[in-house]
């Protein structure tokens, strides 16, 4: 029997869950950074509209905690992220594999209306540094069994019996956070006025978020 390592349980469902949405993907790879857990990046598609979906598959094998606390919070935050474009644009594979590696990284929790800069463009002649986390959807949340959680309950208790086996503790599903590309004046922008003031903003403009060319939003 093949043994799993911590998390890769939430991957083969998160996988399993990706595949029954979005179908079967039409390319994957990986990145690997020093000191963490590879991260995949699955493209989706283009589907009937000409869209591309490129989803992570590695940010949700442990929970979105604070790198200083002591024990690991299973019942923490869980996602992945998920960037549609119209068109393929794989050099974004990377860079979405860079955000996907922030929480166990720099200890980020990543959360609608959060806005993740990389400092340079999301894929070579893009006018776009940085991204939006948008609500989820359309990829619905991935629900997680409880686990068994035995540094959490009565450690004494369960060295004297061997047959203990801690609290059961709820993990929170696996979201599939959107990403919306913005320009680094768009991000500024954002920073001053909130994640929902620029969505209006697009809104009021008309701006085609799947557009890989689209121009920046007026901001004046």
């Amino acid at each position: 029997m093949v043994s799993l390592s911590p998390g890769d349980d939430v991957l083969l469902a998160a996988e399993a869950h990706l595949l029954t949405v979005l179908g079967q993907d039409s390319g994957r790879a990986g990145v690997s950074f020093v000191g963490t857990e590879r991260v995949d990046v699955l493209r989706f598609g283009p589907d009937p509209d000409g869209v591309v979906r490129y989803v992570t598959l590695g940010m949700s094998r442990a929970p979105m905690a604070d790198p200083t606390a002591p024990v690991v919070d299973e019942s923490g935050p869980r996602a992945e992220l998920v960037l549609a474009l119209r068109g393929t644009r794989d050099e974004v594979l990377r860079p979405l594999a860079v955000l996907a590696a922030s929480p166990a990284v720099e200890g980020l929790v990543v959360a609608p209306g959060a806005g993740l800069d990389l400092g340079e463009p999301l894929w070579p002649g893009s006018r776009f540094t940085a991204v939006l986390v948008d609500e989820p959807g359309p990829v619905p949340d991935l629900p997680l069994e409880p686990v068994h959680d035995l540094a959490g309950g009565d450690v004494l208790a369960a060295l004297a019996d061997a047959s203990a086996t801690g609290r059961l503790v709820a993990r929170s599903p696996v979201r599939f956070l959107p990403l919306r590309p913005m320009t680094a004046h768009e991000a500024a922008w954002k920073r001053v006025h909130g994640a929902a003031a620029l969505r209006g903003r697009w809104r009021e403009a008309g701006v085609d978020l799947l557009d890989p060319d689209r121009p920046p939003v007026g901001l004046a």
